[in-house]
């Protein structure tokens, strides 16, 4: 299934794609949240859906389409964690991942506005593989963890550079800024997904590629990311992790290149749809 949510900004309805076109399943009584996947939502959803299909009220094209699950206890993201993108900022490969946390303010819809943060000069883009937990997941061992993963959606990890790298401490202050975040179209489920390590992904900046690269360049892969954060925290369900961006960033470009009122910013990952956001 490719699950989705769309409407006004806090008042988001929950949806499915079917044979490509977009269904409302707020009749089903529940949203995509904690709840949701802990209680073995995503198979009670699919069997409600094969009862209801026939009268699924269609949403409305040109609708907004907001975040695609509800807000999570976390965001977990994993830095450095393609073999190119290291390359390029000249930093060596981790010998394990490297975590930073994204906050959950950042969280905005896949084509809502990128708002530069005030005092921003370098505000950079970052095309991600995302996963959400699909279980309560701790110490779980590599061979288990696909079990616990609920589906796969595209992340935009925005990032102010002076702030992540230049005022000290951790990553984490150039990550968390309003509408860093975009997630979505889709949450598309692990079952529909042929080889996540094979999925191509791109980005553009006003028309122009930055970003063009596989998630085959990925250091650690999914399962292993699984059980690594497991054994540092208990993983809820619905909580996000993004595994990295490979290279293109405009950062690591010679001379660096940022981002700008007026531009904007597109990109994708085959099989979990596209994104677009103009900058403000």
């Amino acid at each position: 299934m490719k699950l989705f949510r769309f409407g006004e900004p806090g008042k988001e309805k929950p949806g499915v794609l079917i044979d490509n076109k977009h269904f409302d399943v707020s009749g089903f009584g529940e949203d995509y949240g904690e709840a949701f996947f802990e209680s073995d939502g995503l198979n009670r959803l699919k069997k409600w859906i094969d009862q209801n299909k026939s009268s699924l009220p269609q949403v409305k094209e040109g609708t907004r389409f907001g975040v695609c699950f509800q807000r999570p206890s976390k965001i977990i993201c994993v830095g450095l964690n393609y073999t190119k993108h290291a390359f390029e900022t000249k930093m060596p490969l981790p010998s394990e991942p490297i975590i930073f946390f994204k906050s959950t303010s950042a969280l905005v819809g896949p084509n809502d506005g990128l708002t530069i943060p005030r005092g921003s000069k370098k505000t950079d883009w970052e095309v991600e593989l995302a996963f959400v937990m699909g279980k309560r997941a701790s110490y779980v061992e590599e061979k288990d963890s696909m079990d616990y993963v609920a589906g796969f959606c595209l992340h935009n990890d925005y990032s102010e550079r002076e702030w992540q790298l230049e005022r000290n401490g951790q990553w984490t202050k150039g990550k968390g800024a309003d509408t860093f975040s975009p997630m979505g179209p889709y949450l598309t489920t692990r079952d529909e997904i042929k080889d996540f390590n094979n999925l191509k992904m791109w980005l553009k900046v006003n028309g122009e590629m930055m970003q063009d690269n596989n998630t085959d360049d990925m250091i650690f892969e999914v399962p292993f990311l699984v059980h690594y954060i497991s054994q540092f925290m208990t993983l809820l369900p619905g909580d996000v992790i993004s595994t990295g961006t490979p290279s293109g960033v405009g950062h690591s470009l010679h001379p660096p290149r940022y981002l700008k009122p007026g531009d904007v910013v597109e990109l994708g990952i085959e099989e979990l749809g596209e994104q677009r956001q103009v900058v403000s």
